[in-house]
């Protein structure tokens, strides 16, 4: 009996994916690109930061903003500020909020609170008193205004940062920011 011939020989190879025409290697070369260029425009997109005030998403900004910028960063932290008013009602029992003033400030470490006594910004009494609470002094305004708002300020030992410790956040808390 007589085979048919399918047009094949037994030495040629069948066909690869790599050699049919529509499918060759400046095809994976222009996709390859094209990937790569999407990549490295979605990390340019994803990591610019808007600094305007209606996105206040970086320290530097912040930092930028403090009142007294290099004093602030170079011995304490620039914060945010948050004024607000609460209001309590006794009968009825209720809680009103009023709504929050938002503006940058600084708070100083205790090692630097000579910086403002020099100025005479805050008396010796001022600072034995915010000392024997064992709290930090915070201000609002240009040192070099007329009237800045200094205050003694607590540092809350239980505030946490809520988006380090969610369920699957990498980083530990850290306590090398203490004042």
């Amino acid at each position: 009996m007589r085979r048919k011939s399918t047009g094949r020989s037994a030495t040629t190879p069948k066909p690869s994916i790599f050699q049919s025409p529509t499918f060759n290697f400046a095809t994976i070369a222009i996709l390859g690109g094209v990937l790569i260029l999407g990549i490295g425009i979605g990390i340019a997109f994803s990591s610019t930061s808007t600094l305007s005030p209606s996105n206040v998403a970086s320290r530097e900004f912040i930092d930028t903003k403090a009142p007294n910028p290099d004093l602030c960063v170079q011995f304490g932290a620039s914060a945010m500020v948050m004024d607000a008013r609460l209001f309590v009602t006794l009968n009825p029992f209720n809680v009103y909020v009023a709504q929050p003033n938002m503006r940058p400030g600084c708070v100083l470490r205790q090692n630097n609170w000579a910086i403002l006594e020099n100025k005479k910004l805050v008396t010796s009494d001022q600072v034995r008193e915010c000392k024997n609470r064992l709290n930090t002094f915070g201000f609002t305004g240009d040192l070099n205004s007329d009237k800045p708002d200094i205050r003694c300020i607590y540092q809350n030992e239980n505030a946490q940062n809520f988006f380090l410790s969610q369920p699957g956040a990498v980083a530990p808390s850290q306590d090398t920011e203490r004042f």
